[in-house]
């Protein structure tokens, strides 16, 4: 059977899978009718199966070497499988259905991925759920990978694929090697030789700050994990007004639920250990050019930067000034570049390093946070709308806290992966933080002005920068 060598970041993520997180990408779709489950299994036969290799892939794990093989006989119906939900079957039973598959292991003798087709959805609706391994691809080309089984054109655009892609540039090297490999050239090229020492100070004062952080405050928000899970969600909220009152105050949509987040895990604290610290969060950044087609081969291609959030501060506008100002330095920061670069180091190295490795880092920070960008448009799926979709990401090491912010056709969606062991009330967190989002929307809603106001019209209408994340 043929063999293909898995990548540094790959391997990494494949070997982060423990008993109490698994590595695996859970997401949702569902519908308001009923899916004819066999134009499904075509989607999926033309869709996905056809394009991207990896899902009709099993991985070989070796003692030094990790490598991705072929399945002769493939079986699609092994990765398949059906449920209904009990009465009523709203939003609630289909939460407990995913809830209850979200932290189970998927087969190692198999390509590492399962949908389920869930019945009964609202009463004459269904939901399509989705479980595939981190060590396929990260979060960002998951969203792509699964929009693109859709009817639309454009998102089988956007996730086209690419059969030739190969690294832009040395920096998906070790920084040593790329600098010594770069040497010639840049003896004769000043101006790119100064560029790149620039982005190599950059780099090294990013991995200095890695390392120096200090583990995060110890709340009720970490400890020992158990092996049952959680998800939660919400109704969408309306995107425009959420990205109007985001505007209206200098920030962007992700500022501002990252601050109502804030707001949401302070009165958690309060409830639970009495006071309130501040904390970090893990946020993925992608590295994928959005607007290239995905590779066949997909893969990992995004960095981690740590988040300060600021739960001490009771103000939610001062609260959300101190998000705009961490934001805005994570932008122009090397972390992400910096994190991939290790993930492809320890990806090489053995279990024990990377066991070492995760712990580490997983100390720094209390959650993981993704954000999304869907179709801004419906989407159908053979045939019948998309009414809703949400993913989470997955924690690694002691983690036990993931949220996830997505956005389509118009809404805006908030969800939670908890550990049970961990968070007794995640229903109850969630509406904290979409009460926390209100609040903010309400506080911040822009007011009208008179088109000759030019000043006010500025101020109200400056679009401020924004950036992708992963995971």
């Amino acid at each position: 059977m043929s063999l293909h060598p898995m990548s540094g970041p790959d391997a990494s993520w494949l070997h982060m899978d423990r008993r109490t997180n698994r590595l695996i990408v859970t997401s949702v779709m569902w519908f308001d009718e009923q899916l004819d489950w066999n134009a499904v299994r075509q989607v999926l036969r033309d869709r996905l199966l056809a394009r991207y290799p990896r899902f009709t892939q099993r991985v070989v794990d070796r003692t030094t070497s990790v490598w991705w093989e072929d399945v002769e006989a493939f079986d699609l119906e092994a990765h398949l499988h059906t449920a209904r939900l009990p009465e009523p079957g709203g939003r609630r039973e289909l939460q407990q259905f995913v809830s209850m598959v979200a932290g189970r292991r998927l087969r190692h003798d198999r390509p590492l991925w399962e949908m389920h087709f869930v019945d009964g959805y609202g009463g004459n609706g269904c939901a399509l759920v989705s479980r595939i391994h981190h060590c396929i691809a990260d979060g960002v080309a998951l969203s792509r990978v699964l929009m693109s089984l859709t009817d639309d054109p454009s998102e089988a655009a956007l996730a086209g694929v690419n059969f030739a892609e190969k690294p832009r540039d040395g920096r998906w090297l070790p920084l040593l090697g790329t600098l010594i490999g770069e040497v010639a050239y840049d003896s004769t090229h000043p101006g790119h030789l100064l560029g790149e020492l620039a982005q190599a100070g950059a780099e090294a004062r990013a991995l200095a700050r890695l390392l120096a952080l200090s583990p995060d405050a110890h709340t009720a928000l970490r400890g020992r994990l158990g092996t049952e899970k959680s998800v939660r969600w919400t109704e969408p909220l309306s995107l425009s007004r959420v990205r109007d009152a985001a505007h209206a105050s200098g920030a962007t949509v992700n500022d501002l639920v990252l601050t109502a987040v804030c707001g949401g895990l302070r009165s958690y604290l309060a409830r639970t250990d009495g006071k309130v610290a501040d904390i970090r969060a893990i946020l993925p950044v992608n590295l994928r050019p959005l607007d290239e087609p995905l590779p066949a081969e997909l893969g990992n291609r995004f960095g981690l930067v740590f988040l300060d959030l600021p739960l001490s501060i009771d103000d939610p506008s001062a609260r959300l000034e101190r998000v705009i100002a961490s934001t805005s330095r994570l932008k122009s920061s090397a972390e992400g570049l910096v994190a991939f670069q290790i993930l492809e180091l320890t990806g090489h190295t053995t279990y024990a390093v990377q066991h070492a490795f995760v712990d580490v880092f997983a100390t720094k920070a209390t959650a993981v946070i993704t954000n999304v960008a869907g179709p801004p448009h419906p989407v159908l799926l053979a045939g019948r709308r998309v009414r809703g979709t949400i993913g989470w990401p997955p924690e690694s090491g002691n983690l036990g806290l993931g949220v996830a912010i997505i956005s389509y056709d118009g809404g805006l969606t908030v969800g939670l992966l908890t550990d049970d062991t961990l968070i007794a009330d995640p229903g109850r967190l969630l509406a904290e933080i979409r009460a926390g989002l209100h609040e903010l929307v309400e506080a911040h809603r822009p007011t009208r002005v008179r088109p000759s106001d030019h000043r006010a019209v500025g101020r109200v209408g400056r679009e401020p920068r924004t950036h992708g994340s992963g995971g």
